[in-house]
C-alpha cells in the first residue's frame, strides 16, 4: 500500500498530463469526424463561411486590443513583482485567448454541419452539435490541465518548489483577465447585434428569426460564436486554471508538510478528463430525447468521476491527513470531492428548473407577456431573483459539509472536483450557439420547415444548457473566490510574519465590528452592480447603432424586404465590432484598478481590502445568478410562445416576449456570465500585490 501511495506521489501530475493529453487525442478525433461530415449545399457553405471570417475578424482585432493592455501588466509584474509570475500572467493569457480561438473555430465548422445533419434526423444533429461542443470541452479543460501542470513541472526545478507555486497565480491572473475581456467583448458583440435584430426585425418589421433580408442576421450570427463560443472557453479555461491553482495554495499555505495536499486536484482534474470522454461516447451512443440525453451524459461522467476517485484518495492519502491538527481519513477527503460533483448536479438541475420550457418559471413569464410588454418585464425579474435561492443555498451547505470533512482544504477540493466537471459541461455549452447558428443557417438557406423544426428544437435545448452552465460556472466561481480569500488570509498572514510586520501568534482580525471591514464589504458589494452597469450600457449603445443602421438600409432600399436588394451585412458587423472593442476596456480594467486603489491608500490597507474581496463574493453572485437565469427564462418563454402557445407569433404576447427576450440577452450572455471572472480577478490581483503594497 505505501508502494502504491508513494507511486501515485511521484507520478500524480505526469499522469494527469496523460489524462489531458488522451482528452487532446480524443478532441482531434471528433475534429475528423466532424469534417468528414457533409457542409451542406454551396448556399450552406457561402454563409458559414461569412460568419467565420466575421468572427476571425473580430478575434484578431480584440487580440491586438487585449495584447496592448497585457504587455502593459507583463512589464508591471516582470520589474515590480518577479520574472517568472510574469512569465505565467503571458501563458495564462495565450492560453485562455487560445481556448476562446479554439472554441470558435471549432463551432463554425460545426454549426453548418449540423443544419445538413438536421435535414436527415434529429440524433445526426444532436450528435453533431455535441460534438462540435466536446471538441470545445475537451481541449479546453485538457489545455488548462496541461498549462498548469507544465509550468508548475518547469517552474519547480528551474527556481524551486515554493517559487513555482506563488508564480502560479500570475499564470491566474493572465487566464482570469482576457476572461474578462473575452466574456465582456464577445457578450457586448454578440447582444448588440441580436437585440439590433430583433427590434427592427422582428417587431418593426415582422421578419422571422434569422431572414436574410434582415442587414444584422450575419452580424448575430458571427454573436453566438465570438460570444457564446469563444467567452465561454476562455471563461471556463480560466475557472479550471484558477480553480486547480487555488486548490494548490491551499494546500502548500496550510498543509506545507503534506506533498499530496498538491498533487491531489492534479488526479482530480486528470480522473475527470476520462469521465468527459465517457460522457461524450453516451451522447453518441444512446437514444431518446435531446434534453434526457444530454442530461444522461452528465451523470454518466459524474458517476465515472465519483468510482475513480475513490482509489485514488485511498492511495494518496493512505493514512489520512492532518488539517488543522485534526487527524482526516482518507473517506473524509473522499466525501469533499464527491460534495464538488453532487454540487454540479444540483446545480444543474436547479438551473434547469427555472430556465427551461417544460417548467412553471417559464411559463409563468410567457403567461404574464399577454398583458403586455411591463408584466413580461416584471414577471423575468421575479424569476430571476426567485432563481437565486436554491443555488446560494446549496452552496452554503457544499461550504459547510466540505469544510466539515477536510477544513479549508475541503472547500477547495470540492471546489476542484466540481470544475473537473468541466470537459462535459462545456460540451453542453457550446452545443447551444452551434444550433442557433445550424438554425440560423437553415433558414438562410431555404432549407425545409422541416429541418428548421428540428433546429428550432435543439436550440431550446441548447439555450437551456447555456444557462444551466452558466449557472455551473457562477457557483463553482463563487466557491473558488472563497478558497482564493482563504488563500489571501493565509498568503498575507506569512509575508507580514515574514517581513516582522506582525508577530508569528497575532493576525489581523476580519471583524464585522472593525469599521474598515465594513467600508471593504461596502466597496467590494457595490463592484459588480458598477460592473455591470457599464456592462449593460455598452450593449445598449452597441444596440441601438445596430437598430439605426438596420433602419438606414431598410428605408433606403425598400427592395430589401420583398428579396429584391442585399442588404449590406457587413456594415453593421462593423459597427458590433468597433463597439465591442471600444466599450469592453473600461468594465474590464474596473476590477484590478479598484483593488490596486484600495492597497495604495494607507488607510485602507489590507483589512479594507479583506472587505473587498467578500463583498465581491457575495453581491457578485446573487447579481450573476438572477442575471444569468432570468435572462434565459425570458429567452425560453419567447420560445415557448413562438411553438403555439399564447397566440403563437405574431401575436402580441409574441411582441412582449420579443421585449423581454431582448432585455434578458444581455442579462444572460454580457454582464452576468462577465461577474464570474471579475470575481476572481479581483481576489487574484489582491493575493499577487500582497508583497507590493503590503
Amino acid at each position: 500500500m505505501i508502494f502504491l501511495a508513494l507511486t501515485i506521489l511521484d507520478s500524480g501530475v505526469p499522469m494527469s498530463m496523460l489524462c489531458a493529453v488522451v482528452g487532446l487525442i480524443f478532441a482531434f478525433l471528433l475534429i475528423a469526424v466532424i469534417l468528414r461530415s457533409s457542409p451542406g449545399n454551396e448556399r450552406m457553405r457561402e454563409i458559414s463561411a461569412a460568419v467565420q471570417e466575421g468572427a476571425k475578424a473580430y478575434l484578431k482585432r480584440q487580440v491586438v486590443t487585449i495584447s496592448v493592455i497585457a504587455v502593459i501588466i507583463f512589464l508591471l509584474l516582470f520589474f515590480f513583482k518577479d520574472h517568472p509570475t510574469a512569465i505565467g500572467f503571458v501563458i495564462g493569457a495565450f492560453c485562455s485567448l487560445a481556448a476562446g480561438y479554439i472554441g470558435m473555430r471549432i463551432a463554425v465548422l460545426a454549426n453548418v454541419r449540423a443544419a445538413q445533419a438536421a435535414s436527415h434526423t434529429r440524433t445526426a444533429a444532436l450528435r453533431m452539435a455535441f460534438n462540435g461542443g466536446a471538441v470545445t470541452g475537451l481541449l479546453v479543460v485538457g489545455l488548462a490541465l496541461l498549462a498548469v501542470a507544465i509550468f508548475y513541472t518547469v517552474a519547480g526545478k528551474m527556481v524551486g518548489h515554493d517559487m513555482a507555486i506563488h508564480s502560479l497565480v500570475g499564470l491566474a491572473l493572465g487566464g482570469s483577465l482576457i476572461s474578462v475581456f473575452a466574456r465582456l467583448g464577445g457578450g457586448i458583440y454578440t447582444k448588440a447585434a441580436d437585440v439590433g435584430a430583433d427590434l427592427v426585425g422582428k417587431i418593426e418589421s415582422g421578419l422571422e428569426e434569422d431572414d436574410p433580408r434582415n442587414p444584422a442576421v450575419i452580424a448575430d450570427n458571427v454573436g453566438d460564436n465570438v460570444g457564446d463560443c469563444a467567452g465561454m472557453a476562455a471563461d471556463v479555461f480560466e475557472t479550471y486554471a484558477v480553480s486547480l491553482i487555488g486548490a494548490m495554495l491551499v494546500g502548500v499555505l496550510t498543509l506545507a508538510t503534506q506533498p499530496a495536499a498538491i498533487v491531489y486536484p492534479f488526479v482530480l482534474g486528470g480522473i475527470s478528463v476520462l469521465g468527459a470522454i465517457c460522457g461524450v461516447l453516451y451522447v453518441n451512443l444512446a437514444g431518446g430525447k435531446p434534453a434526457s440525453v444530454l442530461m444522461g451524459a452528465v451523470v454518466t461522467s459524474a458517476i465515472i468521476s465519483a468510482i475513480l476517485f475513490w482509489p485514488a484518495t485511498h492511495r494518496l492519502f493512505p493514512n489520512g491527513i492532518m488539517i488543522g491538527g485534526i487527524a482526516r481519513s482518507p473517506t473524509q477527503l473522499y466525501f469533499a470531492s464527491v460534495i464538488g460533483l453532487i454540487m454540479t448536479a444540483v446545480v444543474v438541475v436547479i438551473t434547469n428548473y427555472y430556465t427551461s420550457m417544460r417548467y412553471q418559471p417559464v411559463q409563468n413569464i410567457a403567461r404574464a407577456s399577454e398583458t403586455g410588454h411591463a408584466t413580461n418585464i416584471i414577471a423575468g425579474l421575479a424569476a430571476g431573483q426567485h432563481a437565486t435561492a436554491l443555488p446560494v443555498g446549496f452552496i452554503g451547505i457544499a461550504i459547510l459539509l466540505s469544510f466539515h470533512f477536510a477544513g479549508l482544504y475541503g472547500i477547495a477540493i470540492a471546489v476542484m472536483s466540481m470544475l473537473s466537471m468541466a470537459g462535459i459541461i462545456i460540451s453542453l455549452d457550446a452545443f447551444g450557439p452551434i444550433t442557433d447558428n445550424a438554425g440560423g443557417i437553415a433558414v438562410m438557406s431555404h432549407l425545409p420547415k422541416e429541418t428548421r423544426g428540428i433546429t428550432d428544437e435543439l436550440d431550446a435545448v441548447g439555450n437551456t444548457m447555456k444557462a444551466v452552465t452558466k449557472g455551473y460556472a457562477i457557483a463553482s466561481a463563487g466557491l473558488a473566490a472563497l478558497v482564493l480569500f482563504g488563500s489571501y488570509v493565509e498568503e498575507l498572514r506569512a509575508h507580514l510574519t515574514s517581513s516582522h510586520k506582525l508577530a508569528g501568534d497575532q493576525f489581523f482580525q476580519f471583524s464585522l465590528q472593525d469599521p474598515k471591514v465594513i467600508i471593504g464589504l461596502f466597496i467590494g458589494g457595490l463592484l459588480p452592480f458598477i460592473f455591470t452597469a457599464f456592462s449593460m450600457d455598452a450593449v445598449g449603445k452597441a444596440a441601438g447603432a445596430v437598430v439605426r443602421e438596420v433602419r438606414r438600409q431598410l428605408q433606403a432600399k425598400p427592395g430589401i424586404l420583398r428579396g429584391e436588394d442585399k442588404p449590406e451585412y457587413g456594415t453593421c458587423v462593423d459597427i458590433v465590432t468597433k463597439a465591442a472593442l471600444r466599450e469592453m476596456i473600461i468594465p474590464a480594467l474596473l476590477p484590478l484598478v479598484v483593488v490596486v486603489v484600495v492597497a495604495v491608500i494607507p488607510q485602507l490597507g489590507p483589512v479594507v481590502l479583506g472587505g473587498v474581496l467578500v463583498g465581491t463574493i457575495v453581491t457578485g453572485l446573487f447579481i450573476a445568478i438572477a442575471m444569468t437565469s432570468g435572462g434565459a427564462a425570458w429567452d425560453n418563454a419567447k420560445k415557448f410562445i413562438e411553438e403555439g402557445n399564447y397566440g403563437g407569433k405574431g401575436s402580441f404576447a409574441h411582441a412582449a416576449a420579443v421585449t423581454g427576450d431582448t432585455v434578458g440577452d444581455p442579462y444572460k450572455d454580457t454582464a452576468g456570465p462577465a461577474i464570474n471572472p471579475m470575481i476572481k480577478v479581483v481576489n487574484i490581483v489582491a493575493i499577487l500585490i500582497i508583497p507590493i503594497f503590503f
